[in-house]
């Protein structure tokens, strides 16, 4: 590595510590509701604090994950008591133990307020469980997450893949919640499909059990085959049942999400030189999105050719972490260190919210204004994609 790369990194390492550990984790421990339990559902853009809203399974098993990977990591015994908040309010408040598996929201003092069963909620609680076990040695917090494992194979897919909504009761329903922002719904989603496998990843890693190994090596052989677009070198969005793509969607940041969460994948399975490792499609992914989407920052997606201006916090964050992983893979490719230099800088100018008792906006435009009626804290608005970037580049930098 030249000087001028390791002088990049020194001041890219410094300043994300300092932006996380004196502002973002701040802010996520101070909406921790103290009364009732499990962290406030609702902060919007004007800064206005709901302590009545619901509570959504997403934000807690993110916050649950964030904060249990953060002390493995860091240490810290303060990031572990908010971790141990998150999980007590996941087992006590949004865990079914009559039908099983994870409500999509409870009321602001506990009881469930949308019972239905998503399979990216269900993949999120084990993601969020499977970390706090090696965080705290709970072995109840493991058997919850197999028990997750277990629900989601009996009752969320069938031979060739995963299903999307379904009832308190697992009976099918229509997949309104992983639409994108103009309505469109798939009985099969790329995103579901990522993120049980980034969920199961992370069991495994943990535990090591075979059965989660199995599915794993199914999920990486629907990337190759159902998923992955070679002739547009990018990945399908949405599915009918059968796997055909149902929309012309180009999701950047589902995109650059997925080379480092699929490499992940194979390396935590040790599956490097077999038949699953995906390195080729990753390596094309970074390629493409680096050449189509990035021009100092990450547009958001391309829809029918048209190319959205919006900058969305969790896409640059994404993009940070692929082209780290790219980086890392080739260090000669200096292209990718200088834009994950340039989108940091983007972020913390625009994205960084400097009002007191906020966090990050949710998306800008291209010239930096925030885009007003996107909440600063919301059932989509948690500490992961910042969060996860966070631990991912320190992670990778100190490994260098």
């Amino acid at each position: 590595m030249m000087d001028r790369e390791k002088g990049v990194l020194d001041d890219l390492k410094n300043e994300l510590v300092s932006e996380f550990m004196g502002h973002v984790i701040p802010f996520w421990q101070g909406l921790s509701d103290k009364e009732y339990g499990g962290f406030y559902g609702l902060l919007d853009d004007q800064l206005n604090l709901d302590k009545k809203a619901d509570k959504g399974a997403i934000l807690n098993s993110r916050i649950l994950w964030f904060f249990s990977s953060a002390y493995t990591f860091f240490e810290e015994e303060s990031l572990l008591y908010t971790a141990r908040e998150a999980y007590h309010e996941l087992k006590n408040c949004f865990y079914d133990n009559e039908k099983g598996g994870v409500y999509w929201s409870v009321t602001y003092d506990g009881n469930p307020s949308d019972d239905s069963k998503h399979t990216y909620n269900q993949a999120f609680a084990i993601y969020g469980l499977a970390s706090y076990y090696e965080a705290a040695g709970d072995s109840e917090a493991l058997d919850m997450a197999l028990e997750l494992f277990n629900v989601i194979e009996s009752n969320c897919c069938d031979d060739i893949g995963y299903l999307e909504a379904f009832s308190r009761e697992f009976e099918p329903v229509s997949n309104e919640k992983l639409a994108d922002n103009n309505g469109t719904t798939g009985a099969r989603t790329m995103n579901t499909l990522l993120h049980v496998m980034e969920a199961y990843t992370e069991l495994y890693r943990v535990n090591e059990n075979p059965k989660v190994k199995e599915k794993l090596l199914r999920i990486l052989k629907v990337f190759r085959e159902k998923v992955y677009d070679p002739e547009g070198e990018k990945l399908y969005v949405f599915f009918d049942m059968d796997y055909n793509s149902t929309a012309d969607i180009h999701s950047y940041g589902h995109d650059i999400e997925a080379t480092w969460l699929i490499d992940r994948t194979i390396d935590v399975l040790d599956l490097r030189g077999s038949e699953y490792d995906l390195s080729d499609i990753t390596d094309k992914l970074t390629k493409k999105i680096y050449d189509i989407a990035y021009d100092g920052s990450v547009a958001e997606e391309n829809r029918f050719g048209t190319v959205s201006e919006t900058r969305v916090w969790w896409v640059e964050c994404e993009a940070m972490i692929g082209f780290m992983n790219a980086y890392q893979k080739d260090q000669s490719e200096t292209k990718y260190l200088d834009a994950i230099r340039s989108i940091w800088d983007f972020i913390v100018t625009y994205i960084v919210d400097k009002r007191e008792g906020s966090e990050w906006y949710f998306q800008v435009d291209k010239d930096g204004k925030p885009i007003p009626g996107w909440a600063i804290a919301s059932l989509w608005k948690c500490p992961y994609h910042n969060g996860r970037m966070f631990i991912e580049m320190i992670k990778r930098m100190e490994s260098l």
